[in-house]
This record gives C-alpha cells, structure tokens and sequence, in this order.
C-alpha cells in the first residue's frame, strides 16, 4: 500500500511535472524540423473555428504554432539553466497577485501557505505548458502529413 501512495505523490511531484515538460519539449523540437512552416498555423482546431467566426479582429490576438513552439522552447531553457536575475523581459510579464490572504493574524508571510501556493500554480502551468508542446507536436506531425509517426 506505502508503494501506491508513494508512486501517486510522485506522479503529482513538481520534480516530474517539469521532467514531463522537458521530454515534451525535447520530442517536440526533435520532431518538428522546419519551424517556419508552423508559422500562422493555430495550435488547435478550436481556435481555427473560432477565428473563422470572427473574422480578422482575432488574427493579431491570438499565438500561433510558431509563437507557441518558442514559448515552450524558451521555457524550457529558462527551467535547465535558470533565469537570470534582472532579465527585464520576465519583469514585464510578472503579474501581482494579493498576498494578504496569505499571512497570519500578526501580519507575518505564512511562508508555507506561500509556497504551497506557488507550487500548486508552477505544477497548473507546468501541465498546461506540456500538453500545449504534445499538441504542438502532433498537429505538426498532421500538417506534414506523418500523422502515425511514434505512435
């Protein structure tokens, strides 16, 4: 039983999460060879609809494969080396959340609650970024018409 828990809390671990992410990346930058032909392609079909519904208002708003395959690639390097400290392009996008409901009743950071709260959101994006680059990945596989490869 102490097996099956501990291999559930590890396929819950940040630690795997990331690794998760990092082969999904790898597999994708190995599998798409020509990045450029990802360019004004929309990640998934959804969004294809969706800009069809709505015309050219949604054409500048939206990322498309290409966008998409470099986030991912970038992120990817940011989490194997590390993010250097003043990188004013990070700075820009960081967003301010209210911290006050994470401290105690003496006005003192809860830094448990704190980190418990920043690991919850980095495993939320770390599994969106991953399925995100499987998508990116198959959909390229589509476009070049090797859709069965690897599977």
């Amino acid at each position: 039983m102490m097996q099956i828990c501990d291999s559930y809390k590890q396929k819950h671990s940040l630690f795997n999460a990331m690794n998760r992410f990092i082969g999904a990346v790898n597999n994708m930058d190995q599998t798409v060879m020509v990045p450029s032909l990802l360019r004004d392609l929309p990640l998934d079909m959804e969004e294809m609809k969706e800009e069809v519904t709505n015309g050219a208002a949604n054409y500048f708003t939206r990322r498309d494969m290409h966008g998409y395959y470099i986030l991912l690639k970038s992120i990817r390097n940011d989490i194997e080396w590390g993010i250097l400290q003043g990188d004013d392009r990070k700075k820009d996008k960081v967003t301010h959340v209210d911290m006050s409901r994470l401290e105690d009743s003496d006005g003192e950071e809860d830094l448990e609650k704190l980190f418990h709260f920043h690991l919850t959101g980095l495993h939320t994006v770390l599994n969106k970024l991953t399925r995100k680059a499987n998508v990116l990945t198959n959909r390229y596989k589509e476009e070049i018409g090797f859709g069965s490869w690897g599977h």
